[in-house]
């Protein structure tokens, strides 16, 4: 009694879970596909009573949406790219050297990730203007990689811990070099966590915000995230247009991870575990 008892509570705790959970993403396309006379409507409609993709349209046709999602792709894969070799490079190392300054490294990257980015944010603008790098996509790639690095650093230092080092030990006793027996024969058995560091960057890089508003400035170089922030006006808010944008952006990362989901499972459980 007490077992059915405590599934049936279970099943209850986690209905409600998932309802909490999805009910935001409900409300948002729902609202993206409601007229604006509908969105403001008391009481609130649940159901639009005329479904309208007027607000998918404006937004497609009036606003630069295409220029947009297009730096936000360019930008975020080219960051993650980077952030996965360099990453991939240093926890390597860090997994596999013990030297003297080991510990202070690895106590480096666990500091980076309690400090708030917003803090180094005023610096970071005067770095990138003497780089002359102000209103260029370069400027969002290097802060993003930089950013990134630490993290993705613990991240995969997790998995190479798991893989035996006999495994490039043997590859260079047949004749690789120690880069070689990396990539040719490391990096395939850990091809998960690769994939899961690559995702975990992308949609780090997608969503970031405060740099792409601070750095670029440029109609042209806008990123998704300054697109949408600018349907928050100074008065009001185009809550439609804002919804239509919402369920557009998060499409790619939807695909991304439908895609790629027995990677992201599999690579983050392997790395959470050292062997």
């Amino acid at each position: 009694m007490q077992r059915h008892l405590f599934k049936g509570s279970k099943a209850v705790f986690l209905a409600l879970y998932l309802i909490v959970m999805v009910f935001p993403l409900y409300w948002i396309v729902i609202t993206s596909l409601k007229p604006q006379k509908e969105i403001f409507s008391f009481p609130l409609k649940y159901w639009p009573t005329h479904l309208t993709f007027q607000n998918y349209i404006n937004i497609i046709k009036i606003s630069k949406f295409h220029i947009y999602i297009f730096n936000s792709l360019l930008i975020s894969i080219s960051a993650a790219l980077v952030v996965v070799v360099i990453a991939v490079l240093s926890a390597y190392v860090l997994a596999r050297f013990k030297f003297r300054a080991h510990k202070h490294v690895m106590l480096g990257f666990f500091l980076t990730q309690m400090l708030p980015g917003f803090v180094a944010l005023a610096p970071l603008y005067l770095l990138m203007s003497r780089l002359d790098l102000i209103n260029t996509r370069a400027s969002l790639i290097l802060m993003y990689t930089v950013g990134l690095i630490p993290f993705s650093t613990i991240l995969l230092k997790g998995f190479f811990e798991r893989i035996p080092s006999s495994l490039e030990e043997a590859a260079m006793i047949d004749g690789c070099s120690r880069l070689s027996a990396l990539i040719r024969v490391i990096m395939p058995v850990m091809l998960n966590g690769i994939a899961a560091t690559f995702i975990f960057a992308f949609v780090q890089n997608w969503n970031e915000l405060f740099m792409a508003v601070l750095f670029i400035d440029d109609e042209s170089l806008k990123t998704l995230p300054v697109a949408m922030n600018s349907f928050v006006m100074k008065f009001d808010v185009d809550w439609g247009a804002m919804s239509a944008g919402t369920v557009l952006s998060v499409l790619p990362t939807i695909a991304l991870f439908a895609i790629a989901q027995r990677f992201i499972v599999e690579g983050l459980t392997q790395g959470a575990v050292k062997g």
